[in-house]
């Protein structure tokens, strides 16, 4: 399949290769030149065969790669996932199922598509015959750091450096960045928030004197986070995946519809159900749950999309953003691909910090999604009422979209069966998931989860376990406005 970018559909190329590119060389992102649509019959059989074979289909859609190099690839990316079923959904009550995607090596839904990435990576440097190595360069709110460089660590012809704001990620999600082990492997704090760390990664990519750099270094850039076209597509798997298990269990019958709530950030996730909609899974509404940074929210509702606000620090860290990069795809769709209006609409929001969607491009939307946000007390009760009301335990994201989902079937009274994303394990907030059930604060993260696993009689995953003896490895810090002297140092090291 061929991807388009979103502000100039001239600029057309291979998946594989765009995979290479990370972001558009005019600073667009790549979206598909067309929809390729799901096979019922396939969808079922390959989630009866395990997720590997569900995700190898959907990657075949989109990459021009051989089926069987795609199943060995898949299998062998969620062989470490600590669930037979990698992503297993559990049921809370009637037809509402938590679809668990933290099971993989970092705990974070981004290990799905981050277990994946890497592996394309290394199909387009062969396909195309690349000479130069890859530098990925990554801009992380907490999860997509970690799984980037777990994903990464040690691939050949390959480099990942990542950049974190300095004060915007859980304690155990720092952690988990600055031990991480791996030759090929760079972490860099930032003294800003993640959109500054974003938008600095962004600037990188478009800096005539930085990319020359980097290619006299025998390199080229590229990018893990989900504006890179190889992370999105793995996620679409997921969505069919849940949809057939349901049909699979009887909750559904293969037509039905199906709700599906995603804590939202960047948009990524979401949009990615939103492209399995777009191929044909029957996904009824998609619920946009955010956090106070509810920039998302203001979007859907009103049809603005205006970033001049507070930005809030929150117990849900990976979702504190307010230019949610991934948005500009389905700008791309509901413009009906003209590159110009997303051109127009990307430089107002440079430039003025809003823009405006016409409203009947707001009606348009308000056919699929529905957004709400809650702020940290909502989100602590629902980390409680889960855990009183089932026994389950839930991690601060998990928890907004909990929280969102309630409001939506009391405002709604819409009973049809829903799916809850679930994105990261209850143990990277540990501090946080602690105060929510018992009111207790207790500081140390450490000691939060030991308490935690006594009283929820759970375990502690073994890859946090090991993160209080594991030595500190990356300690550089950088000013928002200057990651290119980051960039640099770990460039020429």
């Amino acid at each position: 399949m061929n991807v388009l970018s979103t502000r100039d559909d001239a600029l057309c190329m291979p998946a594989l290769r765009a995979v290479l590119e990370g972001i558009a060389p005019d600073g667009g992102l790549f979206v598909p030149a067309d929809f390729p649509s799901l096979d019922r019959e396939c969808l079922l059989r390959d989630s009866r065969a395990g997720y590997p074979e569900t995700a190898a289909r959907i990657l075949g859609h989109f990459f021009d790669v051989e089926r069987s190099v795609l199943r060995s690839l898949t299998a062998e990316a969620y062989a470490g996932f600590d669930s037979p079923d990698v992503v297993p959904l559990k049921k809370l009550d009637g037809g509402v199922r938590v679809m668990e995607l933290f099971h993989g090596p970092t705990l974070a839904f981004k290990d799905l598509a981050l277990q994946i990435l890497p592996r394309l990576l290394c199909l387009g440097l062969e396909a195309f015959e690349r000479g130069e190595d890859a530098l990925v360069l990554t801009a992380t709110s907490g999860d997509t750091g970690k799984a980037a460089l777990e994903g990464f660590r040690d691939v050949p012809r390959t480099s990942a450096l990542v950049f974190y704001p300095v004060s915007g990620v859980a304690e155990m999600q720092r952690l988990q960045m600055v031990t991480q082990r791996g030759g090929n492997v760079g972490v860099c704090a930032v003294r800003g928030n993640f959109d500054d760390a974003q938008t600095g990664v962004k600037r990188l990519f478009t800096d005539r004197d930085f990319i020359a750099g980097v290619r006299r270094a025998g390199k080229f850039l590229s990018s893990a986070n989900s504006i890179n076209i190889g992370r999105l597509v793995p996620q679409i798997a997921y969505y069919c995946d849940a949809y057939a298990k349901l049909v699979a269990d009887g909750t559904i019958a293969y037509g039905d519809g199906v709700n599906f709530v995603v804590p939202t950030g960047n948009f990524g996730n979401i949009l990615a159900a939103h492209y399995a909609r777009r191929m044909g899974l029957p996904a009824r509404r998609l619920i946009c749950a955010s956090n106070s940074n509810n920039v998302l929210t203001d979007f859907f509702n009103r049809g603005e999309y205006d970033a001049r606000r507070e930005f809030r620090k929150t117990m849900s860290p990976s979702m504190d953003i307010l230019v949610s990069s991934n948005l500009e795809r389905l700008l791309y769709e509901i413009c009906d691909r003209d590159g110009a209006v997303v051109r127009g609409w990307m430089a107002a929001l440079a430039e003025e910090g809003r823009y405006d969607i016409p409203a009947a491009a707001r009606e348009k939307l308000a056919d699929e999604f529905y957004a709400d946000f809650c702020d940290d007390a909502e989100t602590g009760e629902a980390i409680r009422g889960v855990w009183e009301k089932y026994g389950y335990l839930v991690d601060p994201h998990t928890a907004v979209a909990v929280r969102v989902y309630g409001k939506y079937r009391q405002r709604s009274g819409d009973k049809t069966p829903a799916v809850i994303a679930s994105t990261a394990s209850p143990y990277k907030f540990t501090a946080d998931v602690w105060r929510s059930l018992t009111g207790e604060a207790v500081d140390d993260a450490f000691e939060a989860a030991g308490r935690l696993a006594d009283f929820t009689a759970t375990a502690i995953p073994a890859s946090i376990a090991e993160l209080k003896n594991l030595p500190v490895l990356h300690d550089a810090i950088a000013e928002k406005d200057n990651l290119r002297d980051a960039a640099g140092r770990f460039l020429g090291r």
